[in-house]
């Protein structure tokens, strides 16, 4: 380490040797890369923690984003292959430890953080909780070969503990009804993730122990982070188990994966589906054999999968295959940059164009020959309302003219005069007698009064100079 770091110091120092007192005049292509090989041979293997943000799936299944604390920022890139590896979806926000090396991309001349591997911050907490409730329990006996008790052979019912609706009881159902078709298997439908999880698990534990009903209880649930299967990893659901009456399977996650369940439990099978195998083996004692031999091949596997990484860290990698990779991944970087920068003036073309199309649209409304139908209606309209107003006020006129006539008529008429006490005089050829020469004495006349009529002869005639005798007097 300390050769690569003297031998990093000197190309730096010939690096600005070459660059002073000659004046050599670098293309920018060419010392961004010189600076590119100085940093990525200084930074070659290295931890970084920091926050996630700003972070981008490209179509191709490479991730960016930036890593961040309080004081600083750093550019990461995670490629397809190595995004394919995470046992986590990353996250704006995600506090993270992430694994690689430090590079620089040419077309920005941007540092930047190759990435190879990440893991969230806070998994280190649970697995020291995992280690110390092992530890307790242990102390205790409760992982002592000589308490567990002997898997059944020929089991009658068995009580599975798991989801309903996961992959779990579907290929636990299908292998065992393939292997043991008289096998009465009773779920009992927990959730096998989250806060309540583990008091379910206790609670069905208890349940199936009071039925009596089955000869076999198996804990079973999918793979998943350190997160996901902690209900498996609690205290009560250890004791829970440890104090069954009935003997405990426990098949918790992958073949990689133990739980303090499988700790505790008569039998820890490495998947739901070998649980089902094994319980269902015919002969006897036969599931002790095979969770013996299966902790002997695992710890064979990851003996021989230790020296087969030993010696695959001892062979260096072809150094043209590396360029040639890192070639790659610059293309696609520069690939997915130029999809951005595509994609952002796309959306800028498309929102110039719909604000064209909106201002197009309202200078066409100007001209709409049905707006200007709808500007003629509502003139006809308001003079309709005008000629309505103008006819009602002309007919309230000659109404009130009308009556004016009518009283003045009726003023005129004879026959209110009759109304105030006159009557009317018609002689014998019914003619209105106004004067006395019209008659003569033993003539008849008709006198019309304001109600009815009657019929007198004239006795006696007295000129108009002669004196009037009041209307009483009159026959």
């Amino acid at each position: 380490m300390v050769l690569e770091k003297n031998k990093s110091a000197g190309q730096l120092d010939l690096f600005l040797e070459q660059a002073g007192p000659s004046r050599r005049i670098w293309p920018v292509r060419e010392l961004v890369e010189q600076a590119r090989q100085l940093v990525e041979q200084r930074f070659a293997d290295l931890w970084v923690e920091g926050e996630i943000s700003n972070l981008r799936a490209a179509p191709s299944g490479h991730l960016y984003f930036t890593l961040k604390d309080a004081e600083a920022q750093l550019p990461v890139v995670l490629f397809r292959r190595q995004a394919l590896l995470l046992r986590f979806a990353a996250a704006d926000g995600l506090h993270v430890l992430v694994r690689g090396r430090v590079s620089v991309y040419e077309q920005r001349g941007q540092l930047q953080l190759v990435a190879e591997t990440m893991e969230p911050v806070g998994a280190g907490s649970l697995q020291l909780a995992f280690e110390q409730l092992r530890e307790k329990l242990r102390g205790e006996g409760l992982f002592d070969a000589d308490r567990k008790r002997p898997i059944p052979a020929f089991p009658r019912a068995v009580g599975i503990i798991t989801s309903p609706t996961g992959a779990v009881i579907r290929d636990f159902l299908k292998v065992a009804g393939r292997r043991h078709a008289a096998l009465n298997v009773l779920l009992s439908p927990v959730t096998v993730q989250g806060e309540s999880s583990a008091a379910e698990i206790e609670a069905a534990i208890a349940a199936l122990n009071a039925s009596g009903l089955v000869d076999l209880i198996v804990v079973a649930r999918g793979g998943g982070s350190l997160e996901d299967i902690a209900p498996f990893n609690s205290e009560r659901v250890a004791r829970a188990i440890a104090t069954s009456g009935v003997p405990v399977v426990s098949a918790v996650g992958h073949e990689t994966d133990f739980t303090i369940a499988d700790f505790v439990a008569d039998l820890r099978a490495p998947t739901p589906s070998a649980a089902a195998e094994l319980i269902t083996e015919a002969q006897y004692r036969v599931a002790d054999r095979v969770e013996e031999q299966a902790v002997r091949l695992e710890r064979a596997m990851r003996y021989l999968g230790l020296l087969a990484r030993r010696r695959l860290d001892a062979i260096q990698t072809d150094r043209m295959e590396s360029r040639m990779t890192a070639a790659f991944r610059r293309l696609g970087q520069r690939l997915d940059d130029a999809g951005f920068r595509m994609q952002s003036a796309m959306v800028r073309v498309m929102e110039g164009n719909r604000r064209l199309l909106a201002d197009l649209a309202g200078e066409v409304a100007l001209y709409d020959p049905r707006q200007r139908l709808q500007r003629a209606r509502q003139r006809l309209g308001f003079a309709g309302m005008q000629l309505e107003h103008g006819m009602s006020r002309s007919l309230t006129s000659l109404a009130t003219l009308r009556h004016e006539l009518y009283a003045r008529l009726h003023a005129l008429s004879p026959l209110s005069v009759l109304e105030r006490g006159y009557a009317l005089v018609q002689g014998p050829d019914g003619a209105l007698i106004s004067s006395c020469a019209q008659l003569g004495a033993g003539d008849l006349v008709t006198t019309r009064l304001h109600h009815g009529s009657f019929a007198s002869r004239v006795e006696n005639l007295q000129p108009a100079s002669a004196t009037r005798k009041p209307k009483s007097q009159k026959k």
